[in-house]
C-alpha cells in the first residue's frame, strides 16, 4: 500500500529525513517511535503534503502512484488521512458542517453520488454510535472549547467517516488521560481492518497497550535504526533510546 523509498526532506535549509525508508501493506498496523526532533512529526506531514518542508530525494507511492506532486486534497481524495498531534479550533463552522463538506469533497473526487443532509446525517449517527462520540458533536463549532479528550474523539469520527485507506495518527496519546485514551483507542480499533492500515506516531508504549502494533520502528535522527515487533516497544520503555542512539 505504502512505500517510502530512501526519502530525504529539509525545512529552512536543514535537513530532517535523511534516507528513510518504510513499506507498509494493507492490514498492517505500525508504529513510529523515537526522541524528540527525531522527524516523526516530520514524516507525517510529509505523508500528508505538508507544503513548508523541501523533498530532496526519494519517493513515496501509495498503492503504486508516487504522490509527492499531489496536493494535500489530492492525497486526502486517494485515501489518506492524518490526525494532528494539536487539531485547530475553526469557530463558526459546525462539526457536521465540516464532516459533510468534507465526505462530499471524497465523493466527488471518486465520482460517486453526493450525500444529502438527511442521508448524511443518518450516517453521522451511525458512526457517533460506533467510536462513542455523543450527539451533542454534531452542533458544536469544530473543536472550539474542546478539551483535549474531546478533540482526539472528534479526529476519530472525522476518520470514521472519510473511511481512509491509510491513516496516520501523530501523538493521539498526547495530552490525554487513561480514560480518554481508552476511548480514543478503542475507536481506532473499530476503525481498523484488512482492508486498510494505520502508522502512529507516539513517544510512549502505553499507547500500545491498548492499539496493538504489528511492526515498531525507531526513528532517530532522520532513519529508522530498528525496527521488531511489540516487544520493540517494551524494550525502549525500560532502556529509553540511548543504546541505540550509542548504536
Amino acid at each position: 500500500m505504502l512505500e517510502i523509498k530512501e526519502l530525504h526532506v529539509a525545512i529552512d535549509g536543514k535537513p530532517i529525513l535523511k534516507g528513510l525508508t518504510l513499506t507498509v501493506h494493507k492490514g498492517e498496523v505500525h508504529a513510529i517511535m523515537g526522541p524528540n526532533g527525531a522527524g516523526k512529526s516530520t514524516l507525517a506531514k510529509v505523508l500528508a503534503g505538508d507544503p513548508s518542508y523541501e523533498i530532496l530525494s526519494g519517493e513515496i507511492l501509495f498503492e503504486g502512484q508516487n504522490i509527492l506532486e499531489l496536493t494535500p486534497e489530492e492525497r486526502s481524495h486517494l485515501g489518506l488521512f492524518m490526525s494532528f498531534q494539536y487539531p485547530v479550533e475553526i469557530p463558526g463552522i459546525t462539526n457536521f458542517q465540516f464532516l459533510h463538506a468534507a465526505k462530499n469533497a471524497r465523493l466527488k473526487a471518486q465520482g460517486k453520488p453526493l450525500h444529502s443532509e438527511e442521508v448524511f446525517d443518518a450516517i453521522l449517527d451511525e458512526k457517533m454510535v460506533e467510536i462513542d462520540v455523543r450527539r451533542e458533536f454534531k452542533a458544536r463549532d469544530l473543536n472550539e472549547g474542546f478539551s483535549g479528550g474531546e478533540k482526539k474523539r472528534n479526529e476519530i469520527l472525522q476518520m470514521a467517516v472519510l473511511e481512509p485507506k491509510l491513516a496516520i495518527l501523530d501523538e493521539t496519546d498526547s495530552g490525554l488521560d487513561i480514560d480518554a485514551m481508552r476511548i480514543v483507542s478503542r475507536g481506532v480499533n473499530c476503525l481498523t481492518h484488512a482492508e486498510n492500515a494505520l502508522i502512529l506516531i507516539t513517544h510512549y508504549q502505553r499507547l500500545l497497550d491498548y492499539i496493538r502494533p504489528g511492526f515498531v520502528h525507531v526513528v532517530i535522527d532522520g532513519r529508522i535504526v530498528q525496527s521488531g515487533g511489540p516487544e520493540l516497544a517494551l524494550e525502549l520503555e525500560e532502556k529509553g533510546y540511548d543504546w541505540l542512539v550509542k548504536e
